[in-house]
């Protein structure tokens, strides 16, 4: 029987499948972690966690909705595959992770340390402003020392705490002799407490402590709306691991035990049985099964498997029990060498630079020659060092990028927001920049382009008697066809026929017997028909011809208009999957795409990718499985759909939330807009600098000149990021 499977299914039930016979018993409350693909509201997570804990054996069970995962504490001889089948019956998808891949991750504690400190800073810089007012309303002597001191009282603890983001930050680019906007942001504002001491403590008339203060708190606003752009999510090449069958069956003198995967070695005998995934790479000794490789070559159909045939680590046994030697393992597994893949192109796209760190390249050098001639004019001019130091500082605080460090973040929360809207989800802070960039777009074919689950298309063509038959034999199968036939026949109305004896032939079908005559429903040979081109259960009745029930694989919506409107924009676009010539070639000509590449493994998809890039390419990647994770990396740019596995939607920048793919090229006119907005945003903030500046150089930038022109750029900047909505 062969089978339209998707890459990112494969892994539902494959991946989620361990051995079926219950585990010996451990010592300690064991800690089991569950990957759920589709919850996605609040509803979602009250119903798995009742589910859950109310299963025997499971003593707490907490959902986090962010990494669609479930931490389950369960008593010693609970196991996930006990757990998997009350979350199925529940209506939802779920698979098993290995809790000892998986970092520990502290919930949200970065968003929340960074509001917690813009929190402090608007607190004090309020209270300061209070008292600034009366200073700048004519306030003197032993009453304006006196608000000073109180002020500095109120700044020194208060930008001690709220400003260590970027002290860190620019300490750690100064100790590589590097400048980033924190350079001239952490000078301005210790410049700013250091000359306002020295002029409290002289009883000079003016002091900075409230423009330090707002100066942090629209920085902080800014870093708090960068931050909040983003999703929380770990290493692709980490989710890869996690994803891996911690558990195995190895037989040992004919004696099956359970093992730890960490404890098999190469020429082990292993039992995989129908539904589990293969944990290492091996070659088959006995049983026959068909084997869903779409997780790591991206094919849709099921290969016949026998003895004597090798297999990788990740594919999935679909219907036989299967035993196999080992011929490797841990670090040496097809999936971790694809685990490598993505770590290395991980780590190649974190060279890219935004246009934030393009302008302080620029900005940090102006900045502080700038304030440096001012100081040395000034003292030469004056000969005061207090009025040099004065007006040095004030330049820096004036041109300090406070409109700049809202540039970028004000526009990608707008543009976020929008496209959120629209059913996309972006998760990197550099995303939409390199999104307007691309020039190229790279799609997956199954489960990507397509829906990736077979459906029948011919159900008509044959009599309700003969589909009576069919759906008997159907529901007494697990395999993909299988189900998806007996749901059309189900639909339709019709109910299944008394067929007895029903039993499935691993890697062939099912077979019973009808009035006296054999009945079968599975491969072409197996029933005497001969396979064509197109995916089909075939059925065969007695001695009567065999019949053939047809599969396609639906394209998904929006999957035309998406492929129009990118190609209209000017993009070239491509199909690269691991699926047969056949199936690529008719869907590349349905949808009108002419360059495209069949069969093609991971290593092959991320090869192509960097070959595109070398040859001075902006891709843009759109796939779903595990097979896509490594090639979506190396992209300069990436969108998963929502329904993908894990470790392809971590590797991704942007998440597609919906089925309609219609939104992809959506977001690549907003990405366009976005990243012009935020060119003008620098246009503005350098405006502001030619008008501010000479000012500041003057000596005319008092504390309530510098706190009004930081405050009108950054609410300019704001409303102009807005303009997206």
């Amino acid at each position: 029987m062969t089978a339209q499977l998707s890459s990112g299914t494969a892994a539902c039930p494959g991946c989620l499948a361990t051995p079926a016979e219950p585990a010996r018993p451990i010592p300690d409350d064991v800690q089991i972690a569950l990957s759920l693909p589709g919850i996605h509201c609040s509803a979602c997570i009250a119903t798995v966690e009742r589910e859950l804990n109310a299963h025997p054996g499971v003593e707490d069970a907490r959902v986090n909705l962010t990494l669609k995962r479930a931490m389950i504490k369960a008593a010693p001889d609970t196991r996930a595959a006990d757990l998997i089948p009350v979350l199925e019956r529940a209506g939802f998808e779920a698979h098993e992770l290995d809790p000892g891949a998986l970092s520990a991750t502290q919930a949200d504690k970065a968003g929340r340390d960074l509001l917690m400190r813009l929190a402090v800073a608007g607190f004090a810089s309020m209270n300061v402003m209070l008292l600034s007012v009366s200073v700048w309303s004519g306030a003197t002597d032993a009453t304006r020392d006196m608000f000073h001191w109180i002020s500095a009282a109120i700044a020194l603890p208060a930008i001690a705490f709220s400003a260590q983001p970027f002290f860190a930050n620019a300490w750690s680019a100064l100790r590589v002799r590097r400048l980033n906007m924190d350079v001239p942001i952490t000078l301005a504002i210790l410049l700013a407490l250091v000359t306002s001491l020295w002029e409290t403590a002289l009883s000079g008339e003016h002091a900075y402590f409230d423009a330090a203060l707002t100066l942090t708190f629209f920085l902080l606003a800014g870093r708090y709306l960068d931050y909040r752009t983003r999703a929380a999510a770990r290493s692709a090449a980490e989710e890869l691991t996690a994803l891996e069958v911690p558990r195995a069956i190895r037989i040992v003198d004919g004696v099956e035990a359970e093992v730890a995967v960490a404890d098999l070695k190469v020429g082990d005998l292993i039992l995989v049985r129908p539904g589990g995934r293969m944990p290492v790479d091996g070659q088959i000794v006995s049983g026959q099964s068909e084997l869903d490789r779409s997780l790591l070559t991206g094919e849709t159909l099921p290969v016949f498997a026998e003895a004597g045939q090798l297999v990788s680590a990740g594919e999935v046994n679909l219907t036989g029990p299967l035993t196999l030697r080992a011929t490797a393992v841990g670090q040496d597994t097809s999936l971790h060498r694809m685990a490598d893949l993505v770590a290395i192109a991980e780590s190649g796209r974190s060279r890219y630079t935004s246009l934030a760190d393009k302008a302080a390249k620029l900005y940090a050098p102006g900045v502080h020659i700038l304030s440096a001639l001012s100081f040395v004019g000034w003292y030469i001019y004056s000969g005061d060092l207090r009025t040099a130091l004065n007006i040095a500082a004030a330049v820096l605080i004036i041109t300090c990028p406070c409109a700049l460090g809202l540039a970028v973040p004000a526009v990608t929360t707008a543009a976020s927001g929008r496209l959120f809207r629209k059913g996309m989800l972006i998760k990197h802070a550099t995303a939409l920049e390199r999104l307007s960039e691309t020039d190229t777009v790279v799609f997956d074919k199954t489960g990507t382009l397509t829906s990736g689950a077979p459906e029948l298309v011919n159900l008509g063509d044959h009599t309700r008697a003969q589909v009576e038959v069919a759906l008997a034999l159907a529901e007494a199968s697990a395999h993909p066809l299988s189900v998806s036939l007996a749901k059309a026949a189900r639909e339709a109305g019709i109910k299944p026929a008394n067929v007895r004896d029903i039993t499935e032939v691993p890697g062939y079908g099912t077979e019973g017997e009808y009035r006296g005559q054999p009945v079968r429903l599975g491969r072409a040979a197996w029933v005497g028909a001969q396979q064509g081109a197109e995916t089909s259960a075939w059925l065969a009745i007695g001695d009567d011809a065999p019949l053939a029930f047809r599969f396609s694989d639906a394209l998904r919506p929006g999957a035309d208009e998406a492929v129009k409107a990118l190609r209209a924009s000017g993009k070239h676009v491509l199909l690269i999957s691991g699926d047969s010539k056949g199936a690529v070639r008719a869907l590349a000509e349905k949808l009108g795409i002419t360059d495209w590449v069949a069969e093609a493994l991971p290593q092959d998809k991320a090869q192509r990718i960097q070959d595109l890039r070398d040859q001075g390419r902006k891709v843009l990647m759109v796939g779903d499985g595990l097979n896509d994770t490594a090639a979506l990396a190396a992209a300069h740019v990436s969108i998963s759909p929502a329904s993908a596995l894990d470790a392809a939607r971590v590797a991704s920048d942007i998440v597609l939330l919906g089925n309609d793919l219609l939104p992809i090229a959506d977001a690549c006119d907003t990405a366009i807009k976005a990243t012009r907005r935020i060119r003008e945003n620098f246009q503005i903030a350098t405006v502001y600098n030619v008008i501010a500046v000479p000012l500041a150089v003057i000596g005319l930038a008092t504390p309530l000149i510098a706190a009004l022109a930081m405050s009108t750029s950054s609410i300019t900047v704001s409303l102009n990021a807005l303009r997206l909505r």
